[in-house]
């Protein structure tokens, strides 16, 4: 498959605002979008896929979380209900959990119903054609500058550590979740926007190796972090579930995207922008970017493309948080682009 492939986007519905799952289905195809990503079941849209070979990575709701986890049989009437009934959709993987935080009340139901669903999805036959894993954020790590020195926080070891285990065991992706946005926002006097932006820039040479995009850090670090638990980590004994351990899309995967309402979330004063960060013209630059730099892989990782998603599809009115959460999108509501990019 062609690198540019791998890219897909995030579909969110939290808008009262947006087209209809078949119409949103219908503009993937029209604009050659090959991966779907949904944050939960949803029954509208698994039927608007059938047949369309676009590659989903579906999510598991939270609220399902605890029943999973306490509860093999609910996972498999899970799976009966959300991917055995739409034979004709090309499921690839189930995330168990979005950025879920340990300590909140869902931290400890995550692992447990990883092994449920996998078990559940072997089961049914499906173990060599979907991955179950799960999607974890930043704020999990260290640091994440080096890279190389970047590891799991200590307290949230007891978490972290069976999943890598898991995944690794039974060839799945871990999925990270890569907002150089965000992490400009937080650290705006140390970070230059080109390098934030993907842009060309002079780079920087961090424990020894040069990076010349912040995703590439930021990803290179999670990568370090899951290295170091595999280093320390005996072979796990997952009872015979990790009989398929072919990872057929060839590594961890990613979300990534760019806010674009043009409310000043913070201002900058390098070249490319004397104004608010989340504009348009920075979103064109950081999403076009972002389909280039994802082909090539990253330092810790040269030649293996990422798997990526683009967060979102649309923008989302009724999203909650900072008002920048809700401009990710790509398209407006009414199917047309928000600024020029092309999938290949």
């Amino acid at each position: 498959m062609h690198a540019a492939g791998q890219v897909g986007t995030f579909y969110g519905r939290l808008g009262n605002n947006l087209p209809s799952s078949a119409a949103t289905v219908r503009l993937y195809q029209r604009n050659n979008i090959r991966r779907m990503r949904l944050f939960d079941p949803h029954g509208p849209t698994l039927r608007a896929l059938n047949g369309t070979n676009i590659r989903l990575m579906m999510g598991v709701a939270h609220s399902d979380l605890r029943d999973l986890a306490n509860c093999p049989q609910a996972a498999t009437s899970w799976v009966r209900r959300n991917i055995l009934r739409f034979p004709n959709v090309t499921f690839r993987q189930i995330i168990v959990g979005n950025e879920i935080e340990p300590a909140s009340e869902l931290g400890p139901f995550v692992f447990p119903a990883m092994q449920n669903v996998y078990r559940a999805v072997r089961t049914a036959g499906l173990g060599g054609q979907i991955k179950v894993s799960t999607s974890i954020n930043i704020n999990l790590l260290t640091r994440y500058s080096p890279p190389q020195a970047a590891r799991f926080k200590c307290s949230v070891n007891w978490f972290i550590r069976p999943i890598v285990e898991f995944v690794t065991e039974t060839g799945a992706p871990m999925h990270f979740n890569v907002f150089p946005f965000y992490a400009y926002l937080n650290d705006r006097r140390n970070i230059n926007l080109s390098f934030a932006l993907l842009q060309p820039n002079s780079g920087v040479v961090l424990g020894g190796v040069y990076y010349d995009n912040l995703f590439y850090v930021i990803y290179d670090a999670f990568i370090a972090a899951v290295d170091k638990i595999i280093a320390q980590a005996p072979p796990l004994s997952l009872n015979g579930i990790g009989e398929e351990k072919k990872n057929p899309d060839g590594g961890h995967s990613g979300s990534s995207g760019h806010g674009s309402d043009g409310h000043t979330v913070g201002r900058s004063t390098d070249a490319l922008t004397d104004g608010p960060i989340n504009t348009l013209q920075n979103a064109r630059i950081y999403i076009n970017n972002l389909m280039r730099v994802v082909r090539n892989g990253t330092p810790m990782r040269p030649g293996r493309p990422i798997e990526t998603y683009i967060v979102s599809m649309f923008d989302e009115n009724l999203r909650p948080g900072p008002s920048y959460d809700r401009t990710f999108g790509i398209f407006l509501p009414n199917g047309q682009p928000k600024f020029p990019f092309r999938f290949r």
